[in-house]
C-alpha cells in the first residue's frame, strides 16, 4: 500500500476502525469519526505523536446532520483515503427488530457508505492527478454478504450492498488514479457480535481485528475484494457451500435458534455430526 497524507476511518472509536487508526503509517494522518467522543479522544491523545496530525469528530453517521459534518471537514482536509468502516446489525428475526433499528442499520451501512463515498471521491481523485498519487477507497463489507443470512436479513443484505458497489465502483474507476477495496471480514473479536446480540468471540478461529485492519491495507492496490483468511472472494463460494452442506446447511442454523428459543435460551449453535 502506498502512503497516503490524510485518512478518514469511520466507526473508529472501537473494533476493526480503531486498528485501522493504528495500522496506517505513522506518517498518515487522521481523520476519526464515530459516536463515542470520549473513545475518538483517547485514541487521538494514544496516535498524536511525532508531528503527526490526528483530528477526531464525534458524529451520528444514521443522520444527514452527521454525514454533512463529516463531508465537510474531510473535504477542507482533504483527505485522500477513505475506509468506510462503521456498520452496526442484530442477530433476530426481522420482524422482531425494532422498525428504528431496521432504519438504522440500513442508513449507516447503506447510506452512509453511499452519500460518503459520493461527496469524497470526487475531490479524492482530482487531488490525486494534480499531484500525480493515488486515492485509496476501503469499503468493509462482511462474509455475510455473500448470500441471505436468516436472523441477520439486513445486515447481510446491506454487506452485499457494500460488496457489489465496491466492484462495481472498481471498474468504473479502473482509469482513475484510486484504489478500491472490497475487505469482507469473518467472524472477529469486536464488540459487534455482543451488541449484535451474540458472542462472535466464543466462535474458533474468530479473527483478531488488528489482523483484519492489517489484511485490508496491504490488499488496497493489490486486488479489488478481499476475504479475510481466503484472499479473493472466488475461493469463498466454495468453502461456504461445503460448510453448509456439512452442517446441514442454514436449515440446521434455523432448527438450532429455534430450538433455543422454545427453551428460552436464545441461539446456540448445532451439534456436530
Amino acid at each position: 500500500m502506498m502512503a497516503h497524507r490524510f485518512a478518514l476511518v469511520t466507526g473508529a472509536s472501537s473494533g476493526i476502525g480503531a486498528c485501522f487508526a493504528r495500522a496506517l503509517p505513522a506518517d498518515t494522518n487522521l481523520l476519526l469519526t464515530a459516536r463515542n467522543a470520549e473513545a475518538l479522544n483517547g485514541l487521538k491523545t494514544e496516535l498524536e505523536t511525532g508531528g503527526r496530525r490526528v483530528e477526531v469528530l464525534a458524529a451520528d453517521l444514521t443522520t444527514d446532520e452527521g454525514r454533512n459534518a463529516l463531508i465537510l471537514k474531510a473535504e477542507a482536509l482533504e483527505i485522500d483515503l477513505l475506509v468506510n468502516n462503521a456498520g452496526v446489525g442484530s442477530f433476530g428475526a426481522v420482524i422482531e427488530n425494532t422498525p428504528e433499528f431496521e432504519r438504522s442499520t440500513v442508513e449507516l451501512n447503506v447510506v452512509a457508505t453511499t452519500v460518503l463515498t459520493r461527496a469524497l471521491l470526487p475531490g479524492m481523485i482530482e487531488r490525486a492527478a494534480r499531484d500525480d498519487r493515488r486515492a485509496g477507497l476501503l469499503l468493509v463489507s462482511s462474509t455475510t454478504a455473500f448470500q441471505p443470512v436468516p436472523f441477520l436479513a439486513t445486515y447481510s443484505a446491506s454487506k452485499s450492498f457494500v460488496l457489489a458497489y465496491g466492484e462495481a465502483l472498481a471498474a468504473e474507476l479502473r482509469r482513475k488514479p484510486v484504489d478500491v477495496l472490497v475487505l469482507c471480514p469473518g467472524a472477529t473479536r469486536t464488540n459487534f457480535g455482543r451488541r449484535a446480540g451474540f458472542a462472535l468471540n466464543a466462535l474458533p478461529g474468530a479473527a483478531d481485528p488488528m489482523d483484519v485492519a492489517r489484511e485490508g491495507l496491504h490488499a488496497l492496490g493489490r486486488r479489488t475484494v478481499h476475504v479475510h483468511g481466503f484472499g479473493t472472494r472466488n475461493v469463498l463460494r466454495p468453502f461456504l457451500w461445503s460448510r453448509h452442506a456439512a452442517s446441514g446447511g442454514l436449515s440446521a442454523l434455523l432448527a438450532a435458534f429455534d430450538r433455543g428459543q422454545r427453551a428460552g435460551r436464545g441461539f446456540r449453535p448445532p451439534p456436530r455430526a
